[in-house]
């Protein structure tokens, strides 16, 4: 019996079938399964009416469990005894009916025997219970012949403990009985009518065990009783102590890690600092990342439990994303294919449905069942942001592919780039996929610096471009930038068309004829090293003679470097080239490698080191005294350098950027141009034909009139040049550059009061001098302060800049108040800032 919906046991059962939900590693009805085959029942019917698909595409034709499985499908509901009627046609001898929902490891041998020593009609085997309530009660005489029934009584109506499981021998006469077509019940009509008749029907006692997985605690309890050994079961993996059940291709670095009982399944990945405690069941292919912890909890296949979150006494569907620091409370259910948000906390007791968003940092108190914020964990401002193999799996990855290739017109050209990450290839070649199957056309740069796949759109207007790489911060996260001609980052338009693509699904697929093709160009690299020679004064950077050290960071860039330098006549001492593959260097690294850079730099008596980044787009300086220029500092000195030695175009930085940076540009008689904080709309920006130089303090810096676009060689060539120029050193250069005391804090806002807290902050700061390029940036008492929403986050950025460091520091704590107690307050009036 395989039909029911188990509505009291939603969000599991949201869509999937009651008796598909997993007991210990396997779906329920698959235990019943094996226990009918260790009492050599092999062939067996199951009579399926909710989401019957789901059943059907699990267990086949029972060929893999050592039985031979047929399925009777119910159009409309036809009650128990209904259902089996309707099968009446495949049941011409004595028969079993056992519930698919219900665990138990009965005798079945000693029913059948019951049954065929009393020579019964039906069999009914029954089981004492605590609370009979929501059973059918039932009492026999003392030779086990049925007097009475009673369905779901009241404690009122209780006259004995005994009640019916749901597990029948039936004669196949019996059937005859059930009117055909129509609903009709086992214990509320059947079984009634066949006593009045005077038909033999028996109860038996069994032994052994039976739960009823009818609502939440009970499917808990079942998990409980199978780890604790309560209930014979074929439970997967080997068994060690305390009852410890490990899957196959299970990676564990310490089995102290995991107290009993507990169930680790099939190629789960538990890491360093993870505690499993007792009474935990994880599904096949979950993933516990370090410092989580998760007790009294059942997870079913393929979770990801991000870094340092905790799931207690909680249950978890399929494909469940929890992030990092992420509390999920006692008695929560979750459903499949959730995320729930970093340092989210869903309250005990709440029910989040499948398919649901908790947005970071929210605190869940009430059941999520209808809204969700969708595709956020996947599309963020600058692109795709993705958990890979989490969120960006080979098939998500396809799938956005076609969704960027049904944006462009058929027949263009995309340009296609990626980092030495084995995880960038495998989602490229997916994306390819997606893009040809549009009829588009692609060219494959294979491992190649962004800059060189953004030059290829300089190079043809037509084409669009992507690169993939892993994100710098964190190992297990793949981006994918997506570019657009001449080399400028998407916008916004172009993205947002992208994302309502793929959340539709709605796909151009082409005839055969069409699907695009693969290219794989040759002299990209080349194409790009001439073009850049052409904008900078080689002639200059010759007759210096600089040695340089230069740490490629892992990057691509040392695949072209080389070849660059010799036309510059520099002397290149290199370190951290390019490798085969690797996730490069973090953003937790670059302490350690600015160090190594200073010490060659110092060593070899080098002019200046220049540290990249992995993606080869950003630099850091170190002087020919060995000393580190904070990037900031770095700016001010391109931005006066390139002004004093051009008298023509615009120099851009972002809004958030110091204001010394105002007072260096205007004072060698240059102009300033500030856009808004993100760098799609910097590179925007950067590529209309006045703007002479663009770039921000965290190491990204634009020369248009080569490429809209950061690029760490064309950064470190342009230094050389103005170095060069000059006739002075990097440390004379950097000498008398005034120091910022800018200040940057977070604050958090849900993301549904966020359009609330602008209107009130707008209120609030109406009397006052202020900016709304991007956020609201105020004017107070000589400094100045901007509240910034972020798009992709449930946060405000807040920046503060004053004479000193200190003033800065008030700033900021005196916004930083009024911005939370606004958040805290935001279905208030606000009162104006005094």
């Amino acid at each position: 019996m395989a039909g029911g919906e188990g509505t009291r046991l939603r969000p599991l059962t949201s869509n999937q079938p009651k008796p598909m939900v997993p007991i210990a590693g396997k779906p329920c009805m698959q235990h019943i399964i094996e226990l009918l085959r260790r009492h050599d029942i092999v062939d067996i019917i199951i009579t399926v009416a909710y989401l019957p698909q789901v059943i059907r595409g699990y267990f086949g034709d029972g060929d893999e469990l050592g039985v031979n499985l047929q399925y009777s499908v119910e159009e409309t509901p036809l009650g128990t005894a209904g259902s089996v009627k309707n099968a009446e046609t495949l049941l011409t001898e004595p028969f079993i009916v056992i519930s698919g929902d219900a665990l138990c490891d009965f005798d079945l041998h000693e029913l059948i025997r019951v049954h065929q020593e009393q020579g019964a009609a039906a069999t009914l085997a029954l089981k004492s219970v605590e609370n009979p309530l929501e059973f059918g009660v039932v009492i026999t005489d003392e030779e086990g012949r049925i007097e009475r029934f009673l369905e779901k009584p009241s404690w009122g109506q209780v006259f004995s403990d005994t009640i019916n499981t749901g597990v029948y021998v039936l004669e196949p006469e019996v059937l005859r009985a059930i009117p055909p077509a129509e609903p009709y019940d086992f214990s509320k009509q059947l079984f009634p009518d066949l006593l009045a008749r005077g038909k033999p029907l028996f109860g038996y006692a069994m032994e052994g065990y039976w739960q009823d997985i009818g609502n939440l605690d009970q499917y808990r309890q079942a998990n409980e009783d199978a780890l604790d050994g309560r209930v014979a079961l074929e439970l997967p993996g080997i068994r060690l102590r305390e009852n410890v059940y490990l899957g196959d291709g299970v990676q564990l670095l310490d089995l102290s890690q995991v107290e009993g009982p507990a169930y680790i399944g099939n190629f789960c990945k538990i890491e360093d600092g993870v505690r499993i405690g007792a009474y935990s069941v994880l599904g096949s292919n979950t993933v516990v990342k370090e410092g989580a912890t998760i007790s009294r909890s059942v997870l079913d296949a393929g979770s990801y439990i991000g870094r340092s979150a905790r799931v207690e006494g909680a249950i978890l569907g399929k494909r469940v994303d929890v992030r990092s620091h992420a509390v999920i409370n006692e008695q929560v259910a979750v459903g499949d294919e959730c995320t729930i948000g970093a340092e989210a906390v869903v309250a005990p007791g709440v029910k989040v449905y499948p398919f649901k968003t908790v947005e970071a940092g929210a605190v869940l108190q009430t059941n999520l069942i209808w809204e969700s914020r969708g595709l956020s964990t996947l599309f963020g401002r600058d692109g795709v942001n993705a958990l890979v193999n989490v969120d960006m799996t080979p098939d998500v990855a396809a799938r956005v592919g076609m969704a960027y290739g049904t944006t462009l017109p058929r027949g263009s050209r995309v340009v296609v780039s990626r980092d030495a990450h084995s995880a960038s290839r495998m989602i490229k070649r997916a994306m390819i996929s997606g893009l040809v199957a549009t009829g588009v056309d692609v060219s494959d740069l294979r491992v190649a610096m962004p800059a060189v796949a953004r030059h290829q759109l300089k190079i043809d207007e037509r084409a669009g471009g992507l690169h993939i790489r892993m994100a710098p911060d964190d190992p297990e996260v793949v981006q994918v930038r997506f570019f657009q001609s001449p080399g400028i980052v998407a916008s916004e338009s172009v993205l947002k068309a992208l994302e309502r693509t793929f959340s539709r699904q709605d796909y151009r697929r082409v005839t055969t004829a069409e699907i695009g093709g693969v290219s794989y160009p040759s002299r990209a690299a080349e194409s790009y090293v001439a073009d850049l020679l052409d904008k900078i004064d080689a002639e200059a950077i010759r007759n210096r003679g600089f040695r340089l050290v230069l740490n490629y960071g892992n990057s691509a860039a040392s695949l072209i470097v080389p070849t660059l330098i010799a036309e510059l006549g520099v002397e290149l001492v290199g370190l951290d080239a390019f490798r085969d593959t690797g996730a490069g260097r973090l953003n937790s690294e670059p302490a350690a490698a600015l160090e190594a850079t200073r010490r060659l730099v110092e060593a070899v008596g080098a002019d200046l080191g220049v540290m990249m980044d992995v993606a080869a787009e950003r630099i850091w300086l170190v002087d020919e005294q060995a000393r580190a220029i904070e990037p900031e500092a770095t700016l001010l000195l391109l931005l006066r350098e390139i002004s004093a030695q051009s008298d023509r175009g615009m120099l851009l930085v972002p809004i958030t950027e110091t204001s010394h940076v105002d007072e260096i540009v205007n004072g060698a008689g240059g102009r300033v141009g500030r856009t808004k904080a993100s760098l799609s709309e910097l590179l925007a920006a950067a590529a209309k034909d006045d703007v002479l130089f663009a770039g921000a303090s965290r190491g990204g810096y634009v020369f248009p009139d080569f490429l809209p676009a950061y690029d760490a060689v064309m950064s470190t060539c342009k230094v050389l040049e103005l170095i060069a120029r000059s006739g002075r050193s990097l440390s004379e250069l950097a000498a008398g550059l005034p120091e910022s005391t800018l200040t940057h804090q977070v604050v958090h806002c849900p993301w549904n009061r966020k359009g609330a807290v602008m209107r009130m902050l707008i209120e609030a700061l109406k009397d006052m001098p202020t900016d709304h390029t991007d956020g609201i940036r105020v004017e107070d008492d000589g400094g100045w302060v901007q509240a910034l929403p972020d798009p992709d986050d449930p946060v405000f950025h807040l920046y503060a800049e004053g004479r000193t460091v200190e003033e800065s520091e008030a700033l900021e704590a005196k916004y930083r108040l009024m911005l939370e107690d606004i958040v805290a307050h935001a279905d208030a009036e606000p009162q104006t800032l005094n």
